[in-house]
């Protein structure tokens, strides 16, 4: 990304095909992330993320590439471009109203992430995660239009549910999708909006706190369906997704009760 520019990260030239690569070098960090009160310890991996590109190759919804190990045993991993654009930058690009883009666009952008969803569950079925999902972190092809997920390098420590920080991931991504961009505190603060007045503290994110996560307060014609998953994510949760497979239940039982 432009504006996250990662020193270890180079564009090559296939000299056989001449095709674009991304060539990622061997970088190591490590950092804590907190979902509510509990807290993640992360770090960078390239050799997990050389066993996902293994085992997703030919896979349609994540990026393609192979790792190769270099003289000091640093694990190198080669990656076909994708050409297209960030799902977060599509989305912000759009220039209709909320009504609009949920009746017209947001039916087939979902499908579109349903799609995604399946495919992290097929990690996890595989005792793998992604490690760092973000709504950058999915990218349209613009050959095929087709979403792809990018970056597995990070991995984390875990306790309970291996596949939590994955799931607040695909969470907070659904609230992106669903609002249309993310609905903030400060901006209703700042138009002075009424529906401060309707807001508490148990429908703000459970992961960013000046997030709404109960869209329907904001948006009243978002179906109830949709409005009950979207609050698994939000702090006034009673019980939240152990699975992904859970996740794309619910979404489908909204999609099918939305379309009759």
């Amino acid at each position: 990304m432009d504006e996250d520019v990662k020193y270890w990260v180079k564009r090559a030239i296939d000299l056989h095909s001449g095709d674009a690569k991304i060539i990622k070098l061997a970088f190591h960090e490590k950092f804590t992330s907190r979902i509510g009160d509990i807290a993640f310890e992360c770090f960078r991996s390239p050799r997990k993320e050389a066993r996902i590109l293994d085992l997703v190759a030919g896979h349609g919804n994540f990026m393609q590439g192979f790792a190769v190990e270099d003289e000091k045993g640093n694990v190198v991993r080669v990656l076909d471009l994708i050409h297209g654009r960030p799902l977060s930058k599509y989305i912000e690009g759009l220039n209709v109203g909320h009504r609009t883009y949920f009746t017209e666009q947001f039916p087939g952008i979902l499908e579109q992430f349903m799609a995604c969803i399946r495919a992290i569950a097929f990690l996890h079925e595989h005792g793998e995660k992604h490690g760092d999902i973000r709504r950058d972190h999915i990218f349209i092809d613009r050959e095929d239009h087709r979403y792809r997920w990018i970056d597995f390098d990070f991995n984390f420590r875990h306790r309970e549910n291996i596949y939590a920080y994955d799931l607040f991931g695909l969470g907070n991504i659904l609230l992106f999708l669903a609002g249309k961009g993310d609905v903030l505190l400060h901006d209703l603060r700042d138009q002075q909006s009424s529906l401060l007045d309707v807001l508490q503290e148990e429908d703000l994110n459970i992961v960013f706190h000046n997030r709404v996560a109960n869209l329907k307060k904001i948006y009243s014609y978002i179906p109830e369906s949709l409005n009950r998953v979207c609050m698994h994510f939000a702090k006034g949760a009673n019980w939240y997704y152990e699975s992904a497979t859970q996740l794309h239940h619910d979404l489908e039982v909204f999609k099918n009760e939305w379309q009759t």
